[in-house]
């Protein structure tokens, strides 16, 4: 019966891990208005959990984050740049939501 019990457990504690995915979405980040400004955009990203990669291009007004979806939330991702100073939004192209 203990075996059952602690196979149960290790089953429900692997399970969100399996559905778990690592997506990518593009924000776009419209009030940024000089080259310091991806710099804090991307500190900003970068400290949140379950973030793994970002790029942030000034020319094109975007980041692109690549994120742990168990981990973090495309609203986390927003506050943070808001937070910083700068309000983001998903920006509708072929990138987002992307699993790798």
């Amino acid at each position: 019966m203990k075996k059952l019990i602690l196979a149960s457990i290790l089953v429900f504690a692997f399970t969100d891990a399996a559905f778990a995915a690592v997506r990518t979405v593009t924000l776009s980040v419209p009030g940024m208005y000089c080259a310091v400004c991806p710099i804090t955009v991307k500190k900003a990203l970068e400290k949140v959990p379950g973030v793994s990669k970002v790029n942030v291009s000034y020319e094109k007004k975007e980041a692109v984050v690549s994120f742990d979806d168990a981990k973090t939330t495309i609203k986390a991702l927003e506050d943070a740049t808001f937070e910083a100073g700068y309000e983001s939004s998903l920006k509708a192209t072929g990138k987002e939501d992307s699993a790798k």
